[in-house]
């Protein structure tokens, strides 16, 4: 994995040396005020172009676009809320996506399996254990976006959310949020129509460069990547796990998100 992950400057194999506890201090402290770390060069770039070269074909000829109206929850209905409020208007999001089925034989997958990759993320999650999916559709994805496709305004189901981003467009797909604009308590109605109607002054972009390892902490900040524009397109894998093991998703998201089912 030497050869892949940059572990000289990230040593997430070394997680009881100094420099390992230095590093999930660090990232603990970052996820504490920013609700998210980034690990910037964490692939090595000659590694960034063997799995961009082993997941391009894929994508451009055997993905699944997916394309889906909706609103910031999801949701065809929210609790507490008229149908016609304006915080449930609704708007596009469109990607192309591939599942680790079709891309199982790169080092990227490799890497979502490592078990000190899991070790680390868990140690900084404050997890006894992260598991991967038994689900080689949903476990991990790679997706692009391309001319005009962006990933719209949403709140996660996950607690945090783990990405490598592998190609940067030269314009757009950028990463925008509002950190802890509603809570577990508090739905925050008002807050969430600012943020729709551009009035909310706590929205930060951040833009990311390709390698970077982006942990994210999006189920009450709310989130998007703005559309892209022209070439090269928007290239990121999303790796999923959970503290039990055994979990997949069901034949309806496996349609919904990929077109197909196990």
């Amino acid at each position: 994995m030497k050869d892949i992950v940059n572990l000289e400057d990230w040593p997430i194999d070394r997680l009881e040396s100094a420099e390992g506890q230095a590093l999930v201090a660090r990232c603990q402290a970052d996820l504490a005020a920013d609700g998210m770390f980034n690990l910037a060069g964490f692939l090595r770039p000659d590694a960034i172009s063997g799995i961009v070269a082993d997941v391009t074909d894929p994508l451009e000829n055997d993905s699944f676009r997916h394309a889906r109206k909706h609103n910031i929850y999801f949701k065809k209905t929210v609790e507490g809320l008229p149908p016609d409020h304006a915080v449930l208007l609704e708007f596009e999001t469109s990607n192309n996506t591939i599942c680790a089925d079709q891309f199982e034989e790169s080092p990227l997958f490799d890497l979502y399996m490592w078990e000190p990759f899991r070790a680390f993320l868990a140690a900084v999650m404050g997890k006894e254990r992260l598991y991967p999916m038994n689900d080689m559709l949903a476990c991990a994805n790679v997706m692009s976006y391309g001319e005009k496709q962006a990933l719209n305004w949403h709140f996660d189901r996950s607690e945090f959310t783990t990405t490598l981003l592998l190609q940067a467009p030269d314009i757009g797909g950028d990463f925008q949020y509002s950190r802890n604009l509603r809570s577990d308590e508090d739905p925050n109605f008002p807050g969430v129509l600012r943020l729709l109607l551009g009035e909310d002054d706590n929205m930060r972009t951040l833009k990311l460069a390709a390698g970077t390892l982006n942990v994210f902490m999006g189920k009450n900040t709310a989130h998007r990547v703005t559309p892209v524009s022209g070439n090269p397109k928007r290239i990121i894998a999303v790796f999923s796990y959970f503290e039990e093991p055994g979990r997949r998703f069901s034949d309806e998201e496996h349609l919904g998100f990929y077109g197909r089912t196990l």
